[in-house]
């Protein structure tokens, strides 16, 4: 055991003064070991490390400068990238090697971004989850608009995220915040930023003739650097947690009108965040107002707009719903004109028809004009169907057809009860009962009915009964085409 007074003048002597073990063990008469295990010579040595040959260090000088390039690659990426240029080991044993070579991250610090009164604005859209209509799901989304000197909030909830939903939120945001920021700071929303490389950004058209209508500057801010919109994504954090959780709701509307009071009544009545001389919101907006730009005259139209074809049917499909339009509309091209509220289907000058909205889906929404038009149209047609179809089979239809027209008799009428009578009994049969009907002078309809069924009964058959349909056109003129019943017969024969 080495004295403390020893083992002190050792470690002295080795840490301070840098001396050799050698020098210290000759001068102090101690052996080597003594002062290996004074100063502890162990934790200063590292195992021996053996290096074995890996299939991947032909690729690792590769990988260093690819990650020196592209600090953020995925070691899946790396993978393959290296397995196109020949490497043959394990995707795990390169992740490992990637954990120990990727560069660290660079902190950065950012700077507080200050603006004046009526300067700039932020939007953005939150993401509220889903909500159901009817038998539909719809995404709820929430456009938020802050003032960035104020903190004034504008935001309503919709259940898309269109270009005409974000203008609309826009019109509505500038009306009650009374007028427009000279600058509105957007995240790379496509109804904003089209495409962007670097610092060159290719705008949506309709959002810069937007931007035009109302005289402000639209701004995208840098990608990945959300700091420079923080004030509207804390707005979307604030409106989730302090209005939105647990809240009752009926529909999308009574959920804006709850919005609205809260904004007003608990938003804005907030002392503004960052504020030395701890203004309230609605303070700060009332001294913010003078400096935004005033309002245009008229305000941008936000309709919905879309080119429509219907097909056979006289139905436009238009965001899951079918829109009933008049019949002789089929197969034109046609102007579709959406709000939140109403569907509007014009030929860009008349309107042709107008439908209440449907958020639900799979619903045929249909004007009860549009349906009875088509149903005369049918019969019309139909009638016209049914004298050649009498014609036909009977000849007798011919002249018996020109003496009702003589007599002045409504040919509609008078056809749809021949044709019955054609359905219930032969053509042999009617043909027949219409020659009697002429050689007696007794034409119409009724007169043939009369005589079928007294040639029936003195066969001693069932008389026929009258098929009674609903009122409903649709039904009641619906073309039922008959089948043979031959393979029922014969599955009552006995084998």
């Amino acid at each position: 055991m080495i004295p403390a007074e020893l083992r002190t003048r050792i470690r002295r002597l080795f840490f301070a003064e840098h001396w050799r073990i050698g020098t210290i063990a000759g001068e102090l008469g101690v052996h080597h070991d003594a002062v290996r295990r004074a100063i502890e010579v162990e934790r200063f040595l590292r195992p021996a490390v053996i290096h074995r040959p890996s299939m991947l260090d032909p690729y690792k000088a590769f990988v260093g400068e690819t990650l020196e390039q592209h600090p953020r690659l995925r070691a899946t990426r790396l993978f393959e990238m290296a397995r196109d240029r020949g490497y043959r080991g394990s995707v795990i044993q390169l992740r490992r090697y990637v954990a120990t070579v990727r560069p660290a991250p660079r902190s950065e610090a950012y700077l507080r971004l200050q603006t004046l009164p009526g300067e700039q604005a932020q939007v953005d859209w939150g993401h509220f989850g889903t909500i159901r209509v009817g038998h539909a799901k719809r995404a709820l989304s929430c456009f938020v608009m802050v003032l960035s000197w104020s903190r004034a909030i504008y935001a309503r909830f919709a259940l898309d995220q269109t270009l005409e939903s974000f203008q609309r939120g826009h019109v509505e945001a500038f009306a009650a915040l009374g007028g427009v920021p000279r600058t509105i700071l957007y995240d790379n929303l496509k109804s904003v930023v089209l495409e962007r490389a670097g610092d060159h950004v290719r705008f949506n058209e309709a959002m810069l003739f937007f931007a035009g209508h109302y005289h402000f500057a639209p701004k995208p801010c840098a990608p990945y650097r959300g700091n420079e919109k923080g004030k509207v994504e804390r707005t979307i954090q604030y409106l989730r947690h302090g209005f939105f959780a647990a809240r009752r709701f009926s529909s999308v509307q009574d959920l804006n009108v709850q919005l609205a009071a809260w904004i007003e009544r608990t938003a804005h009545a907030r002392k503004v965040p960052g504020d030395p001389e701890g203004r309230l919101v609605r303070d700060a907006l009332g001294e913010e107002q003078p400096r935004l730009l005033a309002l245009p005259e008229h305000p941008h139209d936000c309709h919905a707009t879309r080119w429509v074809t219907s097909g056979k049917q006289p139905y436009i499909r238009f965001d899951r719903n079918d829109y009933s339009i008049p019949h002789h509309l089929v197969g034109k091209p046609l102007v579709l004109v959406a709000t939140e509220d109403e569907v509007r289907i014009t030929n860009g000058s008349h309107v042709f028809a107008t439908h209440r909205r449907s958020w639900d889906e799979k619903q045929v929404i249909e004007d009860p004009a549009h349906i009875e038009e088509l149903a005369r149209e049918k019969r019309r047609a139909h009638d016209l169907r049914g004298r050649d179809r009498l014609r036909a089979a009977c000849l007798s239809a011919d002249p018996f057809l020109e003496a009702l027209a003589v007599r002045g008799e409504h040919l509609g009428g008078q056809v749809t009860r021949l044709l019955r009578l054609l359905d219930s009994y032969d053509a042999a049969e009617l043909e027949a009962a219409l020659k009697d009907a002429l050689a007696r002078g007794a034409i119409g309809a009724a007169s043939v009915a009369h005589v079928l069924d007294q040639r029936a009964r003195a066969r001693r058959q069932a008389p026929k009964l009258d098929v009674v349909l609903p009122d409903d056109p649709r039904v009641r003129d619906l073309r039922v085409t008959p089948h043979a019943l031959d393979s029922y017969d014969a599955l009552a024969k006995p084998k």
